[in-house]
This record gives structure tokens, C-alpha cells and sequence, in this order.
């Protein structure tokens, strides 16, 4: 599991190989990854956006951005969490996802911005 803690916020993730799947003719790499929130601050915070930069070992970068997570722009007291479920799909094997949550404080409007660390996606190791 990875964890860093940004303004009080802490990010904490899992990820999960989900096997591989075609789709247009092409072979994906299906990972699954698994996100909890904690507001450890003694503000109330809400997560309004969401950045992500998708890395695959054949140099393939994907950027995805846009308002919340799975729909939702929770609302976070001191001491709450929230854990949600996304996943990605990759053309090889190996990569990584890092990006960023943009919050606002409840109380005085302020944004900023809390560091989602880099976390690897990889299939497990193939034995004989």
C-alpha cells in the first residue's frame, strides 16, 4: 500500500491485476486500484477535481482530469474517509499512476491541491 499525507490529507492506495482483455483488436492490461481518503486536519474539506497521469512501460502517457471521483465530490469532516474503487487499462504489462486531488476547505473557500504519490500497476511474476 502507498500513503503520503498532503495538508492534513491523507492518500492511501492499492491497486489489483485484473487480467487482460481485447478490445478493437488490441491486448489490454486490466489493473483495478483501490483509494481511501482521510481527512486528518481539523477543517472540513470537499474534493471537487481529480488529475491523473497514466504511465505504461512503452512510454504511453494518458491524462485524465475532471470534476470528483466516480461521480462523486465527497465532503470530508475531521476524522472521515472515503474509499473508492477505479481502474485503468494499460498496453503493457508495467506502469504507474500519479496525479493530484484538488480540495477546498469548507471554512475559509481556500483550494488546494493534495498529491496522489506515484504507485505502481504490475502483473504478478509468471512461474513454471
Amino acid at each position: 500500500m502507498i500513503e503520503q499525507i498532503t495538508k492534513g490529507i491523507k492518500i492511501s492506495v492499492k491497486t489489483k491485476y485484473n487480467g487482460t482483455s481485447y478490445r478493437n483488436n488490441k491486448l489490454y492490461y486490466i489493473f483495478a486500484y483501490f483509494v481511501t481518503i482521510e481527512n486528518k486536519s481539523s477543517e472540513t474539506v470537499q474534493l471537487t477535481d481529480r488529475f491523473w497521469q497514466i504511465f505504461d512501460s512503452l512510454n504511453n502517457i494518458e491524462i485524465v482530469e475532471g470534476e470528483g471521483v466516480v461521480g462523486q465530490t465527497p465532503v470530508l469532516k475531521p476524522n472521515d474517509n472515503y474509499t473508492y474503487s477505479s481502474g485503468c487499462f494499460l498496453e503493457s504489462s508495467i506502469g504507474a499512476m500519479k496525479g493530484y486531488y484538488t480540495m477546498i476547505n469548507c471554512r475559509t473557500l481556500e483550494q488546494f491541491k493534495v498529491i496522489i504519490p506515484t504507485f505502481q500497476l504490475t502483473t504478478p511474476i509468471l512461474s513454471n
